[in-house]
């Protein structure tokens, strides 16, 4: 009796909550972003926009298939139009696994690629300005796996699975080292 009691007031409660939501109407371009012909969007990781209102959308795989492996990644820039301009670090070893784009104050360029360990910097001109993190060498052996429960330990110089990138008005930056390591740096 209890278990029908409470299903009949959560099916109640939730009648009364929908009909109080207004329904929030908006209108959709899904054609707003034009990429050329041949060229598609993956999994669309993430989205910035600067100062001059250009858009960098860095979005997984996408035209090009997968590479030892790995995804690739792929950073768009787009003018205010939606207009396509250009892809910046296309085949960069630093991609593999898109995961955040920023742009700092000064208008640079900061991506996080949790599948190469990787936070990158670029001018507002395309070209890299600083990498932080490693990616794994092929050729080193690969680690052992870890016990149930257990998580890999943050290493010196290196990321793990680093999600996002964010400033403070001082400059200072700080790295979400997020999956694997759960700490700030």
């Amino acid at each position: 009796m209890k278990r029908a009691l409470i299903a009949g007031t959560f099916l109640l409660s939730s009648h009364i909550l929908a009909a109080q939501v207004p329904e929030i109407r908006f209108d959709a371009n899904i054609d707003f972003l034009k990429l050329p012909a041949g060229t598609y969007f993956g999994e669309v990781a993430g989205v910035a926009v600067d100062a001059r209102r250009h858009f960098y959308v860095f979005s997984r795989t996408g035209t090009r298939s997968t590479v030892h492996g790995q995804s690739s990644a792929q950073l768009f820039e787009f003018n205010p139009d939606g207009s396509y301009l250009r892809e910046i670090g296309k085949d960069l070893y630093g991609f593999a696994f898109a995961h955040t784009v920023r742009i700092d104050r000064d208008g640079n360029i900061w991506t996080s690629d949790e599948g190469t360990n990787m936070v990158v910097k670029f001018s507002p001109a395309g070209k890299v300005l600083m990498v932080l993190g490693r990616r794994a060498e092929s050729v080193e052996e690969p680690p052992a796996p870890l016990p149930r429960g257990e998580r890999p330990r943050a290493g010196w110089g290196t990321f793990n699975r680093p999600t996002d990138v964010a400033f403070d008005l001082a400059g200072n930056v700080f790295i979400a080292d997020g999956y694997n390591n759960s700490r700030v740096v």
